[in-house]
């Protein structure tokens, strides 16, 4: 049996696929442009940020809506947070179906209006897909369908807010074997989010490795990607995005990736997020 590669200082550490300098970049544009979010969808580009393209005052009327909602729930499990929508991570299939259904009026609520930028995303990508003999939309089993967008805003304190994860494991879950989201593992998990509100810090940090088996195993998170201690990633390249608000940004969340916290008392990093993948050629599929 192999060894498990060990750091330097004969620590272990997080092995699997690194990409090159083409790949392994975000890029910055100041207008929307789907075919980028193409482009990271067929793993040609790491990630892609947009740069102040929701206004400021629909950033906060959202947020207004989001803080304002008495259907706001707290999660203080795996990734502490403010959400309104619904989380498929951990659950059978059926149980985060039915709370999407049951959510859906209030995430609708916060985004009613014109300007609902989930809604403009989502039909500039598919015009483009559509171009392209692909087909957009959301994750279903059966007759229902999955939750559209979470609203969240993470509380924890700490080096990070969200703790170094990736997105590809939980969609192994054998809880959910018969949720067609399980197909997308064979290709690659896009994370999008759309920032309504964001104070000093608050970084997507973002590392240029998806994990193997061999370290989710023995690590014990291959249906979860949560957590992967910060020490085993020493050595790995990483990148600091910085977030503000309006952006919306795109990437590969099959790489191991984590969220500083602001950095300020009472500064609030709340956005509009979802998952985007490939279940076959022609589909791509929206979930929560």
């Amino acid at each position: 049996m192999a060894k498990t590669p060990r750091a330097r200082d004969g620590r272990l550490r997080v092995t699997g696929w690194s990409g090159d300098t083409r790949y392994f970049r975000f890029a910055e544009r100041d207008e929307f442009d789907p075919q980028t979010v193409k482009d990271v969808l067929d793993g040609a580009v790491a990630g892609v940020i947009f740069r102040g393209v929701i206004a400021p005052p629909v950033c906060r009327e959202l947020a207004e809506r989001f803080w304002a909602s008495p259907r706001r729930r707290r999660r203080s499990s795996e990734a502490p947070s403010y959400y309104i929508g619904a989380y498929h991570y951990g659950k059978p299939t059926q149980q985060y179906l039915s709370e999407a259904d049951e959510t859906a009026s209030a995430v609708d609520d916060v985004l009613a209006g014109p300007d609902d930028p989930v809604r403009h995303f989502t039909q500039a990508l598919a015009q483009v897909l559509g171009e392209q003999g692909t087909t957009l939309r959301r994750a279903r089993h059966g007759p229902q369908q999955a939750g559209r967008v979470l609203l969240r805003s993470w509380h924890a304190h700490g080096e990070y807010a969200l703790e170094p994860h990736e997105d590809l494991s939980q969609c192994t879950d054998p809880r959910q074997h018969d949720f067609e989201i399980q197909r997308v593992a064979r290709h690659r998990v896009c994370a999008v989010n759309i920032c309504l509100e964001n104070g000093d810090g608050g970084r997507l940090v973002y590392w240029n490795i998806q994990p193997d088996r061999e370290t989710r195993t023995r690590l014990g998170v291959r249906h979860t990607g949560a957590p992967y201690p910060v020490d085993q990633l020493d050595g790995v390249e990483r990148q600091w995005i910085e977030v503000g608000q309006g952006d919306l940004y795109v990437f590969n969340g099959s790489h191991i990736h984590a969220v500083e916290p602001s950095t300020e008392p009472g500064q609030r990093r709340t956005t509009a997020a979802s998952l985007l993948g490939r279940v076959d050629r022609n589909t791509v599929v929206t979930w929560t």
